[in-house]
Order: structure tokens, then sequence, then C-alpha cells
């Protein structure tokens, strides 16, 4: 009789403890995606405002139409990007301020100094940069347990991907 009550208590141990570490393995992972998903929004947003500030400069520094058809196809679709990570930002409770990275304005600071094919060349090459982040980003993204943030990195990452190789092409393109 004493060994039943010995074997009943430990099956009940082990299966409130085994329940216990489902929960903690559970809501640390929560956490994660919580983690993930904010820094998601707040590179995907300072990302986009970067490559959109860029491609502004094109319109008016460039006189290579491949590369001033990217710069506003750019703008077209990282507004959207923007308009998509914004509501994901007021879903989240997010309220600091978008802005560019000292590291992304020096980036163009330097741009805005070129001219002629130099200039064209280094912005597909920042182009090319941020995109393939952005690639990593967006597919990272697209694994998350929230379903706002994983539709919108699904939804993007096709356009990010064509974003990507048409940079390329034309960055191997120029002489």
């Amino acid at each position: 009789m004493k060994n039943l009550i010995y074997l009943a208590a430990g099956m009940i141990f082990l299966f409130f403890a085994q329940g216990c570490q489902d929960k903690k393995g559970k809501n640390y992972n929560q956490i994660n995606d919580d983690q993930d998903g904010i820094a998601f929004i707040k590179n995907g947003i300072e990302g986009g405002l970067m490559e959109i500030k860029a491609s502004g400069m094109v319109i008016t520094k460039s006189n290579n139409h491949r590369v001033i058809s990217l710069a506003k196809m750019i703008i077209d679709d990282h507004t959207q990007f923007g308009d998509d990570l914004e509501k994901l930002k007021t879903d989240k409770k997010i309220t600091e301020a978008d802005s560019i990275s000292p590291a992304h304005q020096l980036q163009l600071n330097d741009l805005e100094k070129k001219k002629g094919t130099e200039f064209d060349k280094a912005y597909l090459q920042m182009i090319v940069v941020d995109h393939e982040g952005a690639v990593k980003l967006f597919t990272s993204a697209s694994a998350n347990t929230d379903s706002k943030i994983k539709k919108v990195a699904t939804q993007n990452l096709t356009t990010i991907k064509m974003h990507l190789d048409s940079a390329n092409a034309i960055c191997i393109s120029l002489k």
C-alpha cells in the first residue's frame, strides 16, 4: 500500500513537472518570437526609410533609366512595406520614433557626394547589401508565430528578392 502511494505521488509529481516545463518552454519561445517580431518591425522600417531616401536621390542625380526605374519601384514598394510595418508597430504598441541609423546616414551622406556612374554603382551596391540583409530578416520573420508578422514578412519577401535580383543585374551591366 505504501509503495502504491509513493508511485502515485511520483506520477503526479512527474505530470505536473512536465506541464511546468512545457509552459516554460512555450513562454520562452513566445518571448523570443515577440522580441524577434519587434526587431523585424524596427529594422524593416529603418531599412525601408534608408532605401526610400537613397532612391529619392537617384531620381534627381542619375541619368541611367534602368537605375531610375529600379529606384521608383523601390520607393513605391517600400512605401507600402512601411505602411504594413507601421500597422504592426501600432499593434505591438511600439512607441519609438522611426529614424535612420547613424551608419545608414553615413552611407547616404557618402552617396550624395558621388556623381554619374560612380553614383549609380554606389547606389546599387548599397541596395544589394541592404536587400541581402532584408531577405534574411524577412525570411526569419516569415517563421514567426505571430500571424500578422508572418503574413507581412511572407507577402513582401518575393518583392524584396526581386529588388535584389534587379539591382544585381543592373550593377553587373554597368561599366
